[in-house]
């Protein structure tokens, strides 16, 4: 049996589970064995996922389970998402009752994340149409790496998501993440222009690995001409972690080059995260340059943006889903 779910399309055979763990065929039929469990709860701000376009401000009830249909060497969160313990997720809760937690504890939105919601689809899916009943948002904290045939059914039931574009080079994706870049930018082209989902995007920058000014050029230049020049960019540091850990932390100042590489690019919103960087974690007007939202961490301190969405000193259309 295979599963169409991925590009990877693994044969299942009777008893076994693809190369995420969690997808498994249970006599003869593929199952999602940890549907409904989840490894905790927490309310976040939605700037940690991180969302700065998307109700900025607002809460986010966060979920995740284990598994991960990617093979990241680097992974920062390899405690869930490399799990093989399914006994780990001892927190079972059904799409309708995270739908109502959400609202109880009045999150504007609830995200999955953590590991690979992709790899927990059916989960992912049912829990967003029952929050859509309840007028609640969701988000998809992704690696983009999924079947162009699922785009739809997928996405369709979600709000927002951010996608990790790992590196902009097939070859740090096959050698780092153990599967092809062109998937991923195929799920970006599709969010972006076909889809109704607000869409940011996430590159880790992992120090002598991704972060050359070429890279990171050539990145900025397709974001611009494939996504649009109003994607959201954020550039994060890495932490060592898993297989890497012999790698340093990235410095600050390479996430400084990366954000100016990308606003000579034509960017216009461009952000540093994992840092205490307020100058670059805060939203700038395209047009007349000034702060529209003041960020210091995951706080905001003021927005200048209007009812119609607009720049309150210029009048300049901010692009994003506002309050």
């Amino acid at each position: 049996m295979n599963c169409d779910l991925c590009p990877r399309h693994c044969f299942i055979a009777p008893g076994q589970s693809g190369f995420c763990f969690v997808r498994q065929n249970q006599g003869g039929k593929l199952v999602l064995a940890t549907y409904g469990m989840n490894s905790g709860l927490a309310i976040d701000p939605i700037e940690k996922k991180p969302l700065y376009h998307f109700y900025p401000g607002s809460k986010i009830l966060s979920f995740g389970t284990i598994g991960c249909n990617l093979g990241c060497t680097f992974c920062q969160n390899w405690s869930t998402s490399k799990s093989r313990e399914i006994h780990r997720l001892q927190v079972e809760t059904t799409p309708d009752q995270i739908a109502e937690l959400a609202v109880k504890h009045d999150c504007r939105s609830v995200a999955f994340t953590y590991n690979e919601p992709i790899v927990w689809a059916e989960y992912a899916v049912d829990t967003a149409v029952e929050c859509r009943k309840l007028s609640v948002k969701t988000v998809c904290v992704s690696a983009g790496y999924i079947s162009p045939q699922k785009w739809e059914w997928f996405f369709g039931p979600m709000d927002a998501a951010n996608i990790d574009l790992k590196a902009f080079s097939d070859r740090f994706y096959q050698e780092k993440c153990g599967v092809s870049i062109e998937p991923v930018k195929e799920t970006l082209r599709f969010l972006a222009k076909q889809s109704d989902v607000w869409l940011e995007i996430t590159t880790l920058l992992i120090p002598g690995t991704n972060d050359s000014d070429e890279e990171l050029t050539a990145m900025c230049r397709w974001i611009r001409k494939e996504l649009g020049a109003g994607i959201p960019l954020h550039f994060s540091a890495y932490r060592p972690a898993y297989k890497e850990t012999g790698i340093a932390p990235t410095p600050p100042q390479t996430l400084f080059r990366a954000r100016e590489i990308a606003r000579q690019n034509g960017m216009c919103y461009v952000y540093t995260g994992n840092i205490h960087d307020p100058a670059g974690q805060s939203t700038y007007c395209p047009q007349c340059k000034q702060t529209v939202i003041f960020r210091t961490g995951y706080e905001i301190e003021e927005i200048a943006i209007d009812e119609d969405s607009c720049c309150k000193f210029c009048g300049q259309s901010i692009t994003g889903v506002w309050q």
